[in-house]
């Protein structure tokens, strides 16, 4: 996302700004509600640890994750900092870490979908062109954030659906997995996060576009869904 408009901040660095600006804000907001999704419900299913951790708060500050946030910069998506979760607490075992796995996907479709609300009303239209640093109009800067909200959050939760660990995915299939396929999600979850970091240099350094090829199809469905 951020490597593709290096060419702007030597063409135009004040559009670079804005536009670093409003990816940070989108970013922290659909990182903040994410990783509170999957606190709140693990709270609510019986388990305190991550609320004892000072993760129970949509403070951006409690979820970053600096690799997280450079991919995010870097190639389109990202992640924050794992929230910790003990299923042994939860009153509903194996299917209630599935439940708070599929919180963060939902509460940044939730978030999505609010801020769609004004374009789908018709309160404020989709932007044209992106606001200036020293534009004056704030309708233009609420329609640019809200914008760039609605995308972010969508591609997070796209993102993080994908079956390998440490992404939600992968916890939402141990969860709902049959027990006679638990073996092959294990070993899934042993040897996803070197197959999904090898996907991405490739992406980064080949330019190569698998996830892209993967998600885009369903976030570019789902963005103009929402913002019309």
């Amino acid at each position: 996302m951020l490597i593709n408009s290096f060419d702007l901040l030597i063409d135009d660095p004040a559009a670079f700004v804005v536009q670093l600006l409003l990816l940070g804000v989108a970013f922290l907001a659909a990182l903040s509600i994410h990783e509170f999704g999957h606190a709140f419900v693990a709270y609510r299913l019986g388990d305190t640890t991550a609320q004892r951790m000072g993760r129970l708060t949509l403070n951006p500050r409690a979820h970053l994750d600096p690799t997280g946030t450079v991919m995010l910069l870097l190639a389109g998506f990202g992640w924050g900092k794992p929230v910790q979760v003990n299923p042994r607490n939860f009153r509903n075992g194996r299917p209630g870490m599935a439940m708070v796995a599929v919180a963060g996907p939902g509460f940044n479709v939730l978030l999505a979908i609010l801020l769609a609300l004004p374009f789908q009303t018709g309160l404020i239209d989709i932007p044209f062109s992106f606001p200036t640093l020293t534009d004056p109009d704030l309708a233009v800067w609420v329609s640019a954030i809200l914008t760039y909200g609605v995308f972010i959050n969508v591609i997070l939760a796209v993102f993080n659906l994908l079956p390998f660990s440490p992404l939600d995915g992968s916890q939402i299939l141990m969860g709902v997995a049959p027990r006679q396929w638990l073996p092959y999600v294990l070993r899934l979850q042993v040897y996803g996060p070197m197959l999904l970091v090898a996907v991405v240099m490739l992406d980064i350094f080949l330019d190569l576009g698998i996830i892209g090829r993967v998600i885009f199809p369903v976030v570019n469905w789902a963005t103009t869904l929402l913002l019309g």
